[in-house]
C-alpha cells in the first residue's frame, strides 16, 4: 500500500473531523470516516467493473460532495484520477466534445464517472461507446480492501492549463503526491485543529491536491463550495471563513482583489476573520498592491496581516514548490529595475532609479530542489536571473501526451519549469513566464509589470489585462508589445479611447516603454485557461 493511501486510511480511522458541503444552502457534514466508507464502496464498484491497477478513471463532476468520495475511491481501487475540464453555459459543446474525446483517448481512460450537474453529457459518451458510471451506481458497490499499488504508480493525470485541443497531462505518482502533501502539511502545521475553506475548482491542481487531498490526508476540517458559488456571490468566501472559524484558505490573485472590493462594502463587526492564519496567494502572478489592499480591508474584521502567505507551485511539482513562512508578513524584494531588465541581476534597490517590488515566495520544500541556470544550462549564483529548474521527490518524471509518454527531466533529473527568476538568500523569486518576456532595446520587460500598470487605470477591470509580444513583422519594425484591457466601457467609443490614452500614459510612466497598440475590449474577451489564467499567446490573436 502506498504511503499516501495508508495515510488517508489512518486519518479516516482516527479523525473526528470531516467535510462540510452544501453551503450556502443546506449544509451537510460528513466525517472523514463516513466519507472513507463510501469511498470503499466506490472502489469496490470500480474494481468489479474491471478497473486495473494504474488504470485511468476520468471524472466529470462539479459538486465537492460527489468528487471527494470518488477521488478517494479511485485511489483505493489502485487507479489514477483525471478531472476533465468542465463545460460552462458559454462552451461550444461540439468543441468540448472533441477536446474531451482527445483527452480520454490520450489517458486511455477505462471509464468516466459523471456527476452533477453534467448528467446531460452522458448521451455524448454513449454515442462513442465510452463506459461511464453515475454516482448512485458506484456507491452501491461492495466494500473492498484497498488495491495494493507501489509508490511509482500514477495517482493523478493532471491536465495542464493550456488548451485541451492540444492536451497534455502531468503524471503524478503516489510518491510525488505523498512527498508534496507531507511537506505542505508540515509547513502549514495542518491537523485536526485547523479548518480549511475553499471554493477552488477540483479540476485545478490547487483545488484537487491542496484543497481536497491535503485535508483528506492531514485531518483538516474542510468546508468546500463550488467556483460558481463564489463567482455568484464572492462575499460568501469571507462569510464561510467567519462562520466556521477558517484557519487556512487559498486562491489566485484575482480572487483576493474581488474579495477586497466586497469587504469594503461590509460594516465592521459583521464578519470575524481573526482565526485565519494562512491566507495563501498563488497559481498566478502575485500583485503586492492587491494583498496590501486586502490586508487594509480585512483588518477591520480582525485579520492578522502576518497570515498573508505567498506561494509558488506547478503541476510538474505535484502542487507546491515553495511557500513563504507562516506568521510572517508578506516579504517583497525591492530591486533595481534597470539591473533586472538590462543585466539579468536582482540588485537590491539603493533608493535611486526605478524600483521593482517582487514577492519573495519562500524556501523550496524539502522534497523539491530549485536551481537557476543560464541559456546554456550553467548554474547561476544568488540574485542572478535565469531559468528555474526543479528536481526531487515531488517532481514528475513526465507527461502523458497524444503521442505517448514524454519525459520531463534531463539525465541529471532536472525539469525546466518554463519560468524565469532567481534565488535570493535561499528564497525563490519568480519574474515571469520565459516565453512571455518582451525584449526591447536590450531590456527584458515582464508582462506582469505592464499589466499591473495598465490595471491601475480607472475603468480597466482588475486582473483582466494582457501584455503580449509583437515581433518584428507584426506591423512593427522591431519587437514591441500590445496591451489588451477589458472594460465595461468598451462599447462607448469616446470612453474607450480615453481609457486607452490613460493606459498608454500609465505604462510609459511606470515601465518607461510605449505600447505599439492598446486595445480596449468588453468583459469576457480575453482568453483564459479553465483555471482562470491569462492565455497571452491566444490573446495576441485578438489583434
Amino acid at each position: 500500500m502506498s504511503r499516501f493511501v495508508e495515510g488517508v486510511m489512518a486519518t479516516a480511522a482516527r479523525a473526528r473531523t470531516g467535510m462540510v458541503t452544501g453551503e450556502p444552502g443546506a449544509a451537510v457534514r460528513r466525517s472523514w470516516t463516513d466519507l472513507h466508507a463510501q469511498a470503499r464502496r466506490i472502489a469496490g464498484a470500480l474494481v468489479a467493473g474491471g478497473l486495473r491497477p494504474g488504470g485511468a478513471v476520468a471524472v466529470l463532476a462539479g459538486m465537492p460532495a460527489e468528487i471527494a468520495p470518488v477521488a478517494q475511491g479511485v485511489w483505493l481501487a489502485g487507479g489514477s484520477m483525471t478531472m476533465l475540464h468542465q463545460p460552462t453555459p458559454r462552451t461550444d459543446l461540439e468543441v468540448w466534445r472533441d477536446d474531451t474525446l482527445r483527452v480520454l483517448r490520450m489517458i486511455e481512460a477505462q471509464s468516466v464517472v459523471v456527476g452533477a450537474p453534467f448528467e446531460p453529457m452522458t448521451p455524448i459518451l454513449d454515442a462513442y461507446g465510452i463506459k461511464h458510471y453515475d454516482l448512485a451506481a458506484l456507491t452501491s458497490g461492495p466494500d473492498v480492501d484497498p488495491v495494493d499499488v507501489d509508490e511509482d504508480s500514477p495517482a493523478l493525470l493532471q491536465l495542464t492549463s493550456g488548451s485541451t485541443a492540444d492536451p497534455k497531462a502531468v503524471r503524478i505518482t503516489h510518491r510525488n503526491l505523498y512527498a508534496n502533501l507531507r511537506d505542505s502539511s508540515e509547513h502549514l502545521s495542518c491537523g485536526e485543529d485547523g479548518v480549511m475553506v475553499s471554493w477552488l475548482p477540483m479540476f485545478h491542481d490547487m483545488g484537487m491536491i491542496g484543497c481536497l487531498a491535503l485535508p483528506m490526508l492531514s485531518g483538516l476540517e474542510l468546508v468546500s463550495v463550488t467556483p460558481a458559488d463564489f463567482l455568484g456571490r464572492p462575499l460568501l468566501w469571507a462569510e464561510l471563513l467567519s462562520r466556521y472559524g477558517g484557519t487556512i484558505t487559498t486562491a489566485p490573485n484575482f480572487a483576493w482583489a474581488v474579495l477586497t472590493r466586497q469587504l469594503a462594502r461590509v460594516e465592521p463587526g459583521t464578519l470575524d476573520l481573526s482565526a485565519l492564519r494562512v491566507a495563501c496567494n498563488g497559481a498566478e502572478p502575485i500583485d503586492p498592491a492587491t494583498m496590501r489592499a486586502f490586508v487594509t480591508a480585512a483588518q477591520r474584521f480582525g485579520f492578522d496581516p502576518a497570515a498573508v502567505n505567498c506561494c509558488y507551485g506547478a503541476a510538474e511539482s505535484t502542487l507546491a514548490i515553495s511557500l513563504s513562512a507562516v506568521s510572517e508578513p508578506m516579504m517583497l524584494d525591492r530591486v533595481d529595475a534597470a539591473a533586472l531588465e538590462r543585466e539579468n541581476r536582482a540588485t537590491p534597490a539603493d533608493g535611486g532609479g526605478a524600483v521593482r517590488e517582487i514577492p519573495m515566495l519562500g524556501r523550496p520544500f524539502p522534497s523539491v530542489e530549485v536551481r537557476v541556470v543560464d541559456d546554456d544550462g550553467k548554474p547561476l549564483g544568488d540574485r542572478e536571473v535565469g531559468r528555474l529548474q526543479l528536481r526531487g521527490e515531488s517532481v514528475t518524471d513526465g507527461y502523458v501526451t497524444p503521442d505517448g509518454y514524454e519525459p520531463a527531466r534531463d539525465a541529471d533529473g532536472w525539469l525546466d519549469i518554463g519560468d524565469e527568476g532567481y534565488l535570493a538568500d535561499g528564497q525563490v523569486v519568480v519574474c515571469g513566464r520565459r516565453k512571455d518576456v518582451i525584449i526591447m532595446a536590450g531590456r527584458n520587460i515582464y508582462p506582469t509589470d505592464i499589466e499591473r500598470a495598465a490595471g491601475s487605470v480607472p475603468g480597466v477591470r482588475d486582473g483582466n489585462v494582457a501584455a503580449v509580444r509583437l515581433l518584428a513583422g507584426d506591423g512593427v519594425a522591431r519587437e514591441s508589445f500590445a496591451v489588451l484591457a477589458e472594460s465595461r466601457q468598451a462599447t462607448d467609443e469616446a470612453a474607450a479611447k480615453q481609457i486607452a490614452r490613460e493606459v498608454t500614459a500609465r505604462v510609459v510612466a511606470e515601465i518607461d516603454a510605449r505600447p505599439s497598440v492598446v486595445r480596449i475590449l468588453p468583459p469576457g474577451s480575453l482568453p483564459k485557461t479553465p483555471s482562470g489564467k491569462l492565455r497571452r499567446a491566444a490573446a495576441r490573436g485578438l489583434l
